[in-house]
């Protein structure tokens, strides 16, 4: 297994799409130097994109986040959240009536846009709910998992409703050996009791990828496949959904998978990123 320098790698390359936890921030907050990444991106004219599956607040916010934390170029328009899909559905596809939610009032934003209204399942009559058109998986918190999961379980079983997954992962680190269980692990233990397909956006579909090159090429950029470059720090969601999209795929070692596990990993899954990287971060040159 042949660890590359972040910097030796992205040099190549004319925007870079990044997932955001276990690469730009973990747990303690951001990753320690990587906001000397961007000032590279930005000296080299590289783009860049944050395409993360996090839907628990909206695109402003996220980036606002980073901003505090000390990336002030990461801004609005660089962030591409799985939330967008799933707003964009509704939009096309949910008109009127309620939708209700499993997440935080803020991640709430991708619903309360498309003059739908909204109905957080804590707060949900599962008696009166005929207003109800659609169910919308957002975020692991915001609600009770005991009573509220049971309330959605129900409510899926009384309404033939579309049930929506806006953020896929299964776990997210919260420690260095731990991690929790994300929002996309409830939704397959709800779509397997209630026997329903839901609908997913999300890495690793391709999708997500479409919908984050279409944002680049929106951008002003010409830019092939080619010259784009996907960073993760997950084998099967942001490794394989970027190299199902045809992109060259970076994995690093800051977030979901041990460095000590990394090898055999990915010769269990057959999943095989173009490049290893201890992280993402390019050390400022004094």
């Amino acid at each position: 297994m042949r660890i590359r320098s972040f910097k030796s790698v992205v040099s190549k390359y004319k925007t870079v799409f990044f997932d955001a936890f276990g690469v730009l921030k973990n747990y303690k907050g951001l990753i320690p130097g990587i906001e000397n990444t961007f000032t590279y991106l930005e000296e080299q004219g590289i783009n860049y994109f944050i395409l993360t599956n996090d839907a628990s607040r909206s695109p402003l916010q996220l980036a606002e986040k980073y901003q505090k934390l000390g990336i002030p170029n990461i801004t609005e328009d660089r962030i591409v959240s799985s939330g967008m899909l799933a707003k964009e559905y509704l939009t096309l596809k949910v008109k009127k009536g309620s939708v209700a939610f499993l997440g935080t009032e803020e991640s709430a934003h991708y619903i309360e846009t498309n003059d739908l209204k909204t109905v957080p399942i804590s707060q949900l009559d599962i008696d009166n709910a005929d207003d109800i058109n659609a169910l919308v998986f957002l975020d692991d918190e915001g609600f009770d998992w005991n009573h509220d999961i049971n309330k959605v379980v129900n409510l899926l079983r009384m309404k033939n409703i579309p049930a929506i997954v806006a953020n896929t992962d299964y776990a997210y680190p919260v420690a260095k050996h731990e991690v929790a269980i994300a929002v996309g692990s409830l939704a397959d233990m709800v779509e397997t009791i209630v026997g329903k397909q839901f609908i997913r956006f999300g890495k690793p579909d391709a999708q997500m990828f479409n919908f984050a090159y279409e944002h680049a090429i929106n951008n002003g950029m010409k830019v092939g496949k080619d010259e784009i470059l996907m960073v993760g720090d997950t084998l099967i969601t942001d490794i394989i959904g970027g190299n199902k999209f045809g992109l060259d795929t970076v994995l690093v070692l800051t977030g979901n998978i041990l460095p000590e596990q990394a090898d055999l990993r990915i010769k269990t899954t057959g999943i095989i990123p173009t490049y290893i990287c201890e992280s993402a971060v390019i050390e400022k040159e004094e």
